[in-house]
C-alpha cells in the first residue's frame, strides 16, 4: 500500500458502513493486512467493509466487463477478505459516484464480482439495484444455535446465504461469531446467515451474520435472499404467477423493499448516505503494515 496521500470516505446504506477509497487508475496496492486495519473501529476508520473504487478497464478482475460498466466496486470483507458483491455497497459506491460528479441522477451499469448490476438514483434520493437473479440450490444446511436448531434455505445472490426463519430474532444469539451449520459441505467458502421473523403480510425483520465480518446493521444480498426464501416459503414464485411479488424487510440499520419480478430479476430498493470525507495518515499506514 503506498504511503502516498490516500483520500477516504465514510458511508453506509441502512447503517451497513464502508470506508470507501477512491483510486479511478488501480494505483493503490491493498493488502488485507491494510484493508482489515482501515475497517477496524478501534485502530482504524471502522467499517462493515471496504469500497476499493476502480474504474474497469484499470482492474484484471473487471477488464471484460468495462464495455458494459466503467466503474468497478472492488468489494473487501472488514477481515480484508475479497467478497464477490454487497448489495449496500452497491448503493453507497452509486452514491459516492453521484456526488464526485461522476454520474447524475438516473441510470448507471456498476461492475461487481458478482456480474454488472444496474442502478438507478432516483431524484428523492433512494437508490434501486438491480440485484439478478437468485439462485436457489437444492442442498440446504441446518443451522444450530443454544439448543435450538433451524433449516435454513439456501440462497445465492452473488454470494451464498442460508436463510433460517425463526419465531424470534434473539434466538440468533450476539452472532460475534459464525453460527454452527451443517453439513459444512454445502458452503465450503462460508456462508452469510440470515435469521428471519414474520412482522406482518410480507413484511419481514431480519438479523444477520456477515461472513468476514459478524453481525451488520444491514446486509442487502441478504435482504434480497431473505425476500426470495419468504416469498418460496409463502407459496409465491412470480415465474409461475406472471406477477411480481414485493416484501418489505426491516434490518436493524433500516429498511429495504425488495421486488422479485417474473424474469427472476430482483430490485433492492432503499436509501445511501456519505457522513465524512478525510486524508489516511500515511505515518500510520507505514506503521500499520510494517
Amino acid at each position: 500500500m503506498s504511503t502516498s496521500q490516500i483520500t477516504f470516505l465514510k458511508g453506509h446504506g441502512t447503517e451497513n458502513d464502508f470506508v470507501i477509497v477512491p483510486d479511478p487508475d488501480n494505483a493503490l496496492d491493498l493488502p488485507v493486512s491494510a484493508v482489515a486495519r482501515l475497517c477496524d473501529r478501534r485502530a482504524g476508520i471502522g467499517g462493515d467493509g471496504l469500497l476499493h473504487v476502480v474504474r474497469s478497464s484499470a482492474h484484471p478482475d473487471a477488464e471484460g466487463m468495462a464495455g458494459e460498466a466503467e466503474w468497478f466496486m472492488d468489494y473487501r470483507n472488514a477481515d480484508g477478505s475479497v467478497a464477490e458483491m454487497c448489495g449496500n455497497g452497491v448503493r453507497v459506491f452509486a452514491r459516492h459516484l453521484q456526488r464526485a460528479g461522476f454520474v447524475t441522477v438516473g441510470d448507471l451499469a456498476v461492475a461487481t464480482r458478482g456480474g454488472v448490476k444496474r442502478v438507478h438514483i432516483a431524484e428523492d434520493g433512494d437508490i434501486t439495484v438491480s440485484m439478478g437473479r437468485a439462485e436457489l440450490p437444492g442442498a440446504g444446511v441446518t443451522v444450530t444455535l443454544d439448543g435450538r436448531s433451524w433449516d435454513a434455505r439456501n440462497v445465492n445472490m452473488g454470494n451464498p446465504h442460508a436463510v433460517a426463519f425463526v419465531e424470534d430474532l434473539d434466538h440468533a444469539g450476539d452472532l460475534f461469531s459464525v453460527p454452527p451449520f451443517s453439513p459444512q459441505s454445502v458452503y465450503p467458502d462460508g456462508v452469510n446467515i440470515e435469521f428471519v421473523a414474520d412482522r406482518g403480510p410480507r413484511h419481514v425483520a431480519v438479523r444477520v451474520h456477515e461472513r468476514g465480518s459478524g453481525e451488520t446493521r444491514s446486509c442487502g444480498t441478504g435482504a434480497c435472499a431473505v425476500a426470495v426464501a419468504t416469498a418460496r416459503r409463502d407459496g409465491v414464485d412470480p415465474a409461475l404467477t406472471g406477477a411480481p411479488v414485493t416484501y418489505t424487510v426491516d434490518l436493524p440499520g433500516g429498511t429495504l423493499v425488495i421486488t422479485e419480478h417474473p424474469d427472476g430479476g430482483v430490485d433492492m430498493t432503499g436509501p445511501a448516505v456519505i457522513v465524512a470525507e478525510g486524508v489516511i495518515d500515511p505515518v500510520w499506514i507505514e506503521t500499520m503494515i510494517g
